[in-house]
């Protein structure tokens, strides 16, 4: 039985359990054992297995049935047992019922004892108090006051309350009967107050925190506990303004009283708030009057400097105050203080803000112009102005007399910096100084005045200037320096773009304020634009008419050689220059505008430029060689086209230099040229017309191939 239990190991694996018996067994192995396999002798050992494995499963069932009849019997005993503790446990609870029945109704006996005992000690009492009072009344009456209580320092406190009480008696008491001893009990009354004041500001100096509190305690209920506050409030202040920064001194001594308050009064908010209001009403009121009143008058840009540092510097205080418990209302209680200092002050600041800005912009104008030397001109308006400025327009004849600026732009990057830094300047105080309600009508009051010192003062006097320097169309060697205004004039209104965005429009984004900005701003671009506009066509005509006086240097024999056999093949004199003067303005064009602009003045410039050299072409007659030299001049013109970088400008000398090739091709090949890819969509009128500039075309009948 031994072997079969060593046969049962964990984990059972019946086929491994077979093959370890099989092993055991003596002849039993499959192969390569020390004896041969005898089956015979492994089925004997196979059958006495199986019945070693019989007897020792009746032996554990035996076992098995053993401990379930012993499990059975332990849970009956432990059922009755359970069963007894329940009994018990009820007997129990119906005890400690009784027992809490019992105790409530001593407790309410005792209750009841007790009521009926206050209701006889408290008369008790309240007579002995009434006797003991009347004891010292008797005193003052007599006018002797033999009690110790009255002349021992020590026992002040105990005389404190005596005095206060008959005090309020004294003050039933008819004055008649009882003058002389309610003046009596009055002097020791304020007396015994003094004292206790006096008291309470020696442990102050000496920083007796308990002392404080005892006696402040006592004077709770005197008259003069408002006065023992003032006392503390004033003693707290001495010495702790030794610095020139009135704010940081006041900062640090809320700090150190919030401290201490809390552990000397009962009520110790409504002494912070005390405090604060006295050091509001003292000494910050007495600092910003002493910086403001000085300089109101005589120097306002100091004196709105000083307002802003001084009203920020004090809302900044008071955030920093509402950290410390002030009462249930501590943030209006602090704008309250800060209205009652700066009110007067508030009142009149946009007024004087504006005249400032008013009187400061003037000033910086007319010294930029007194640096140049320059006396402001009187601009015209009205209708006479725009009907010579139509005509100078649709005509470019001179209407008045030409100003030569000497290629001064009159306008100054300096004098915008500091325009702009004024207005952020005021556009700061007024986000500060101004009321919620009247912000956006404040600051839409400041806008106005930069519209008309930076855009109309100084951009759009600059534009007039500029348009009034421009030559007329037909001058020689002229100097067209508007489109450096136009350069400049642009920075300077991405200046004032920005902050418009930047500072005026947080102030006036959720107002109807903001729709009259934005109305005023466009009137302003659009006034601009229309002079811009203007001064850039009339200096594009003038550019027209500079390539024009040059072109007229044009000989009629560059295009009729008088020896077709001796000519160089190259572009002419004429040519060369316009080119030469042609890429210059191309330059100055792109380095004076930005975006789209230089595309669009650029292509203008462009079909001019086309329009100009077509209309010259068709001056001359050309001879074979002649149209070779017509070629070559347009082809230096394509090229110069290309540094336009605008595809129609391009287009249109492609298409003239395809219509030059009507001077030279073959008389029998015309009709072939003008199917070409380049000419076929051009009015034919427009084809013959150049076929017409040979001198060949009478003799030759070229006029038959468009008729």
């Amino acid at each position: 039985m031994a072997t079969t239990a060593q046969l049962f190991e964990e984990p059972f694996d019946a086929d491994e359990y077979i093959e370890r018996l099989a092993w055991r067994t003596p002849g039993g192995g499959s192969k390569g054992g020390a004896e041969a396999f005898d089956p015979k002798r492994l089925l004997d050992e196979f059958k006495c297995h199986i019945e070693e494995l019989k007897q020792l499963d009746e032996k554990i069932q035996r076992k098995v049935e053993k401990l379930e009849h012993q499990c059975h019997r332990e849970a009956k005993e432990f059922a009755h047992k359970v069963q007894d503790l329940q009994r018990s446990n009820q007997v129990a609870f119906q005890h400690f019922q009784e027992l809490d029945e019992h105790i409530s109704y001593v407790a309410t006996k005792v209750c009841h004892l007790g009521d009926q005992l206050e209701g006889v000690n408290t008369p008790r009492q309240r007579a002995v108090e009434a006797q003991r009072l009347m004891t010292y009344f008797n005193e003052f009456l007599d006018g002797d006051l033999r009690s110790d209580v009255f002349h021992n320092p020590d026992k002040i406190k105990e005389a404190a309350d005596i005095i206060q009480k008959l005090h309020l008696i004294a003050q039933e008491l008819p004055f008649d009967r009882f003058a002389d001893v309610k003046a009596k009990i009055a002097s020791k009354y304020h007396d015994l107050e003094r004292q206790l004041i006096q008291e309470f500001t020696a442990a102050q100096r000496r920083g007796e925190i308990g002392r404080m509190r005892e006696v402040a305690a006592v004077l709770l209920h005197f008259k003069g506990y408002a006065h023992c506050v003032d006392v503390y409030i004033k003693q707290c202040q001495e010495g702790a303004y030794m610095r020139n920064d009135v704010f940081e001194d006041t900062a640090a001594l809320c700090q150190k009283v919030n401290k201490q308050v809390g552990e000397v009064f009962s009520s110790p908010e409504t002494v912070m708030a005390k405090l604060i209001q006295n050091i509001f009403e003292n000494k910050l009121q007495a600092h910003v009057r002493e910086k403001l009143d000085g300089t109101r008058h005589s120097d306002v840009e100091q004196y709105l400097k000083n307002l802003y540092d001084l009203y920020t510097r004090t809302t900044a205080l008071a955030t920093k105050l509402t950290e410390f418990n002030l009462g249930s209302d501590k943030h209006t209680f602090l704008s309250k203080l800060i209205k009652n200092i700066f009110s007067s002050y508030l009142e009149s600041y946009i007024n004087m803000e504006r005249e400032y800005l008013r009187t400061r912009g003037a000033m910086i104008l007319q010294r930029y112009y007194d640096s140049k030397n320059h006396q402001k001109r009187s601009i015209g308006s009205g209708s006479i102005q725009e009907l010579k400025e139509r005509i100078r327009q649709r005509t470019n004849l001179p209407l008045g007399p030409s100003i030569d600026t000497h290629g001064e732009t009159f306008l100054s990057p300096e004098l915008v910096v500091n325009l702009l830094q004024e207005t952020r300047h005021a556009f700061e105080r007024c986000h500060k100084l101004s009321d919620p309600s009247d912000l956006p009508k404040n600051a839409f009051s400041i806008f106005l005045l930069l519209v008309e010192h930076l855009c109309v003062e100084h951009i759009d006097y600059a534009l007039e200037i500029g348009l009034a320097a421009i030559p007329s169309f037909d001058a020689k060697n002229a100097n067209l320096y508007f489109l450096d205004v136009v350069q400049q004039a642009n920075s300077i209104f991405h200046l004032f773009d920005k902050q418009f965005n930047d500072q005026l429009m947080p102030l006036i984004s959720s107002s109807p304020k903001l729709a009259e900005c934005l109305h005023k701003k466009k009137e302003v671009i659009e006034q601009m634009e229309v002079k811009l506009d203007t001064g850039i066509d009339r200096t594009l005509n003038c550019m027209v008419g500079q390539m024009k006086h040059i072109l007229t240097e044009q000989k009629k024999t560059d295009f009729r050689p008088e020896d077709e056999n001796n000519v160089m093949i190259q572009y002419t004199t004429a040519c060369s220059k316009v080119c030469g003067y042609v890429s210059k303005q191309v330059e100055h064009v792109r380095k004076s505008m930005d975006g789209k602009n230089v595309d669009t003045v650029l292509q203008e410039l462009g079909v001019r430029f086309h329009r100009l050299i077509h209309e010259h072409l068709q001056q001359f007659s050309y001879s074979s060689m002649g149209g070779m030299l017509a070629i070559c001049d347009v082809a230096e013109y394509r090229r110069c086209a290309k540094d336009f970088r605008v595809p129609l400008v391009l287009q249109l000398f492609d298409t003239l230099h395809s219509l030059c090739n009507l001077l030279v091709v073959a008389p029998d090949n015309l009709k072939q040229v003008c199917s070409g890819e380049q000419l076929t969509n051009l009015d034919r009128n427009l084809l013959h017309a150049f076929v017409q500039l040979r001198v060949d075309y009478r003799s030759a009948r070229l006029g038959r191939h468009f008729s």
